[in-house]
């Protein structure tokens, strides 16, 4: 349950009017909670006194409002969506801790549905190895059956690996990427936008991303790997590459025109 501090609460009303689950009252000019909540925060945010918190979440981390610390611009922000792209080459260098971190407070605090916060980031860098093996070696197990009896789902990994195997250079699957990024949740949305802020957080930091649907499907089914990761019974809804680019792009690329109705 949140918790008012009445010495500090002036009895505006905000927490109240902004509460999507009507959870708040004003009583004897003071708020006060009806009853547990999902703990949004938004009656923290709201509050111009600072009078409102959240018990179980660590309330260090609030930060207060600086008007000149949150301008985005929006040319500055357009360009940056339209300049992006699927990185799938990398540069042989780590990602540092703390650009590490940026990334996953990017994840961290984007919105979840029902504020269920239930996403789960598993970022591999240092035990990419153990991770690749992994991967290869269930998709060796899975493709050992005549190619003529391969499930429609599983002939490009199939290709993946003879490739793979004629050329070790040639890892479709991994591209030479630094970090590979799991992110599992109970809603597949809440990973999706999740993945989305921390693209974001990684291109202003000098690195770059690519969604990879393959490997996301194919370490999903893999019981083994979601073991060594911590998250047996979890489902891995997204999943992503990431380091420092090895190519530069001159320009952004064409687009077909938006199909788009406003009435």
């Amino acid at each position: 349950m949140i918790t008012i501090e009445k010495e500090l609460c002036v009895g505006c009303g905000k927490c109240v009017k902004d509460c999507i689950a009507h959870n708040i009252i004003l009583k004897d000019g003071k708020a006060e909670p009806k009853r547990d909540c999902f703990l949004c925060g938004h009656c923290v945010a709201v509050c111009p006194k600072a009078a409102v918190s959240i018990p179980e979440y660590d309330m260090v981390e609030v930060e207060d409002y600086e008007k000149d610390s949150f301008i985005l611009n929006s040319d500055v922000l357009l360009h940056a969506i339209k300049f992006r792209r699927s990185i799938r080459d990398y540069k042989d260098c780590k990602i540092e801790p703390e650009k590490i971190e940026k990334l996953i407070q990017a994840g961290r605090y984007t919105a979840t549905a029902k504020n269920n916060q239930s996403s789960h980031f598993i970022l591999v860098q240092q035990e990419l190895s153990i991770l690749k093996e992994l991967v290869w070696d269930h998709i060796d197990a899975l493709t050992k059956i005549p190619a003529t009896e391969l499930p429609k789902e599983l002939i490009p990994f199939a290709s993946f690996n003879r490739h793979r195997k004629e050329d070790p250079s040639d890892d479709f699957l991994f591209r030479n990427a630094p970090a590979v990024l799991y992110i599992t949740s109970d809603w597949e949305l809440d990973a999706g936008l999740a993945a989305q802020n921390i693209e974001h957080m990684a291109i202003a930091q000098g690195l770059g991303a690519l969604y990879n649907g393959y490997l996301q499907r194919i370490s999903d089914q893999n019981e083994n790997l979601k073991k060594w990761l911590g998250i047996e019974g979890e489902h891995i809804k997204a999943c992503m590459l990431l380091g420092y680019p090895n190519i530069t792009y001159a320009r952004t690329a064409p687009r077909r025109e938006a199909h788009v109705t406003i009435r």
